[in-house]
């Protein structure tokens, strides 16, 4: 079976401020949108088979105008949408870490500590996984764009490098981040994408 790349995408900046998303749906700012539309544009034709996203309308909305511009089939995929992050939702990240003592032990070892009514790491790396295995395995030898969420991609980076998943906010992945990774069908795992391998601008 052959290899699958994968091409993430996070979203861009969003309108709301330095808020906790999650779940919470928002839409894009127009920088946002400028800043990933920057991101494609360094490739001169779209080297992708299909268009995967999010179901939350910061991914989704560019993930529709990226399919119908190039006339690629488009998926919308649930298991790529951000983790939960529970009552915290929609609120200032700079608020609750002097109101609230349980961001600053969820970001000490978010395996251990989840955020108030939100979604445990451990089942959110489960989600993530059954959407990846759905994806590699309907999607064989394919190269993916995956238009998905900060979490995610660090999570995924986590795999790729073999780095312990309670270890996930150390990950980079800023808004409009873009990162290609590949599915090793003959390891059963995720690899960083070698160099030659990437489609070069």
């Amino acid at each position: 079976m052959p290899n699958t790349q994968l091409d993430l995408l996070r979203h861009g900046q969003c309108e709301g401020g330095e808020i906790f998303r999650g779940s919470h749906d928002v839409a894009l700012t127009p920088e946002g949108w400028q800043n990933m539309e920057a991101q494609l544009k360094l490739f001169d034709t779209p080297p992708w088979h299909r268009v995967i996203s999010s179901p939350l309308q910061r991914c989704r909305t560019f993930a529709e105008s990226a399919a119908a511009r190039w006339s690629l089939p488009l998926l919308i995929e649930p298991g790529v949408q951000e983790m939960h992050f529970g009552a915290w939702e929609g609120q200032e990240y700079a608020h609750l870490w002097e109101t609230d003592p349980r961001l600053r032990a969820w970001g000490e070892d978010p395996e251990l500590n989840t955020p108030p009514d939100g979604e445990p790491l451990r089942e959110f790396a489960e989600r993530v996984d059954r959407a990846l295995k759905r994806l590699v395995r309907d999607y064989s030898g394919e190269r993916l764009l995956v238009i998905t969420h900060g979490g995610v991609i660090r999570l995924l980076l986590t795999q790729a490098h073999g780095i312990p998943r309670n270890r996930i906010r150390e990950m980079e992945a800023p808004y409009a981040h873009f990162v290609s990774l590949s599915w090793n069908s003959h390891l059963g795992a995720l690899t960083p994408t070698e160099a030659g391998d990437e489609a070069q601008p």
